[in-house]
């Protein structure tokens, strides 16, 4: 089970623009300090663990963000419009598109997927897997 997830970023307020473009509509609150970002969804009495926390920081060590070659995180919508609808509001807020809200023929005929990067660079995934939905046509 992760617990949390942590990007580095150089440019917070940035940062903020691009992740609270889209984190809000999937239930995370923000908490912003001198240390950086903090996204978290509230935990409720009848859960068995806490949602991991995402944290968007300045490098500890001091030195300049970079995103990692084959690192992604993937946040799960629950439908195949919010993908869209989300993936198009990051890239207002400043992303860039890394594949567009779709079915992809690798991937299982329900799993709906948009890519970005964040102002930094690191890669994000927003994918729905609702069985509920349209599945890719074959």
């Amino acid at each position: 089970m992760i617990g949390y997830v942590t990007v580095g970023a150089d440019d917070i307020p940035l940062a903020e623009k691009f992740y609270s473009a889209f984190l809000p509509g999937l239930g995370y609150n923000l908490d912003v300090s001198p240390e950086g970002l903090s996204y978290s969804i509230p935990a409720t009495a009848d859960q068995t663990h806490e949602p991991a926390d995402f944290y968007v920081k300045p490098p500890y060590d001091g030195q300049a963000a970079s995103a990692g070659n084959g690192i992604m995180v993937a946040f799960q919508v629950p439908t195949q419009a919010m993908v869209r609808e989300l993936h198009a509001a990051a890239l207002a807020a400043g992303g860039r598109n890394e594949g567009a809200p779709g079915f992809r023929a690798d991937y299982s005929a329900h799993f709906y997927v948009g890519y970005l990067r964040d102002p930094q660079g690191n890669k994000i995934a927003l994918f729905c897997r609702n069985r509920n939905e349209p599945q890719r046509p074959d």
